[in-house]
């Protein structure tokens, strides 16, 4: 598989923080890019060039739902992972119906998220 290049789309910082020297250390991924607001990352996805976005559900403005409502049609073929600390199983299935490839819990599964990565 080529090198990640993950937008990562997370309001909180210090899990902006977190997230990214793990990803590099657990996966290879690249952070390209990240955003805090729906508004920057629907932006980001058409400037930068990146093949996974990490999307958390509630942003400091709107949410991860406006985000995928909104995806170019430039994102077909590339991954969308959503990354909640709601990941309920009616949250689950809304973000499937609307694109994500998978969703996982920051609180239970980042393993699998992680694994992700490498699969």
């Amino acid at each position: 598989m080529m090198t990640p290049k993950v937008l990562l789309v997370e309001d909180n910082a210090t899990i902006r923080a977190t997230l990214v020297p793990a990803l590099q250390e657990l996966t290879g991924a690249r952070v390209v890019a990240t955003a805090d607001c729906a508004k920057d990352a629907l932006a980001a996805l058409r400037q930068v060039d990146w093949n996974v976005l990490v999307l958390d559900l509630f942003l400091r403005e709107s949410t991860g739902f406006d985000v995928l409502a909104q995806m170019p049609e430039e994102a077909a073929g590339r991954k969308v992972f959503v990354l909640t600390n709601y990941a309920t199983g009616e949250l689950r299935e809304a973000c499937l119906r609307m694109g994500a490839d998978v969703v996982f819990d920051k609180s239970t599964e980042l393993d699998e998220f992680f694994a992700a990565f490498v699969e």
